[in-house]
């Protein structure tokens, strides 16, 4: 984030991020990439000692009491040091933590959420399963009430973390007679009998972030674990996709930052036709154009984090959020294609981690919502801030601003 916008509190523990980072060995980058380590449990727990993970949660709960801003610092500068340590440090350190914290009960927030905040344990999400993935409400996984606690039954899969979840955040249907967003209810599901885990994907990028298949077969979930009201997981699900889909964004930007810094030192130095080869425009205007799209990125999320604080209500916000996460991943897939680019032939290759950035972006803009369902939710929400931007008109209306404006019987409409 930049520093102009930052207070000192944002900045302290944006330089915490990244003393972090610097600390994290080689190989473990290079061995979660060859899918020789499936999770990397000790990055999470160095993050839980520092108190770096939920840092917007009240102090009382293990965070640090501070605000969107900070988290967005703190998330572009864990992407820096690989995309699937953000999304890693994201999933239990800002969705499943939100959950807890926004509607759970005091006894989970104790069990569940300052654990998870110290690094003591760790924790899934569940939501996409075999059948879909943006059709969330349309899950298959049932949970039937048995008196003191429910049968839980079903898979989920592309779970992140999964292999090391010590427990999960499941959403399933709890009255299979209602409309689809009124019989579905969140629950905390521990790893116990009839839970299983198997890391069997093949995956283009994001290696190492323990991505697995869920199974539930029968499972025994305690009423007590039931998060927010009975059948009303649509209320635990909204609240989760302003961390899920800012949080994305601003981690994003991060990921992308070291391919456009390496690719700005290597035309510095390359040399070809007797010159470097950023004098060339072809090059430095590639370079130019990730440069600018990165601040762009930047001043969206910042202005969204504040949005988000301003509470400026929910239809506005998940619109400037949906809108954010579209713009900022395809953005920055956009930088690294132009760092790419520029290198030439030794981008492509594993001489410089270019070629492992471009292989984990491509996750940006699938996962915690395809950016087509991003648009679809910025569309609807435009629509309806028009209407009523319309029906109130506080602004000056330019339509009437034309000289044949009065042609009303130009204006056909049907």
């Amino acid at each position: 984030m930049f520093d102009f916008v930052l207070g000192d509190a944002h900045r302290k523990i944006r330089d915490e991020a990244r003393e972090l980072v610097k600390s994290v060995p080689r190989e473990l980058v290079l061995d979660m990439d060859r899918d020789k380590v499936d999770f990397p449990r000790v990055f999470l727990r160095e993050a839980g000692r520092r108190n770096l993970l939920g840092c917007r949660y009240a102090p009382e709960l293990g965070g640090r009491g501070l605000d969107w801003v900070a988290t967005a610092a703190v998330l572009e500068e864990i992407g820096a040091l690989g995309y699937i340590f953000a999304c890693v440090f994201g999933v239990g350190a800002e969705l499943v933590c939100d959950a807890i914290a926004l509607h759970g009960t005091d006894d989970q927030k104790e069990r569940y959420l300052r654990p998870l905040l110290r690094g003591e344990i760790f924790a899934a999400e569940c939501l996409t399963e075999p059948r879909g993935g943006s059709d969330f409400f349309g899950t298959t996984t049932i949970a039937e009430d048995r008196g003191d606690h429910f049968l839980l039954r079903g898979q989920k899969r592309f779970i992140v973390g999964g292999t090391a979840a010590d427990f999960f955040l499941v959403y399933a249907r709890t009255d299979p007679s209602a409309e689809p967003q009124r019989g579905i209810s969140c629950m905390l599901v521990d790893r116990g009998p009839g839970v299983e885990t198997s890391y069997i994907y093949g995956l283009m990028g994001c290696r190492g972030g323990g991505a697995s298949r869920v199974s539930f077969k029968d499972v025994r979930v305690p009423k007590a674990n039931l998060v927010g009201a009975l059948n009303g997981g649509a209320a635990v699900f909204d609240t989760m996709m302003i961390p899920e889909r800012l949080g994305t964004a601003a981690m994003t930007i991060g990921a992308a930052r070291p391919a456009l810094e390496i690719a700005t030192r290597y035309t510095s130095k390359r040399k070809a036709f007797g010159q470097p080869i950023n004098r060339f425009q072809g090059v430095s205007f590639q370079v130019a154009d990730g440069a600018m799209l990165l601040d762009a990125s930047r001043a969206m999320v910042h202005s969204t984090c504040l949005a988000v604080q301003a509470n400026v209500g929910p239809n506005r916000v998940r619109r400037l959020v949906s809108e954010t996460k579209k713009f900022v991943t395809e953005s920055c897939q956009e930088v690294v294609e132009h760092a790419m680019q520029v290198m030439g032939g030794i981008g492509y290759t594993n001489v410089y981690p270019v070629e492992r950035i471009h292989r984990d972006l491509r996750l940006a803009s699938i996962w915690t919502g395809t950016n087509e369902v991003m648009s679809m939710i910025t569309a609807s929400e435009w629509y309806r801030e028009s209407r009523e931007h319309d029906a109130a008109r506080r602004s000056r209306d330019p339509e009437p601003d034309a000289e044949q404006a009065g042609a009303v019987e130009e204006k056909v409409f049907e």
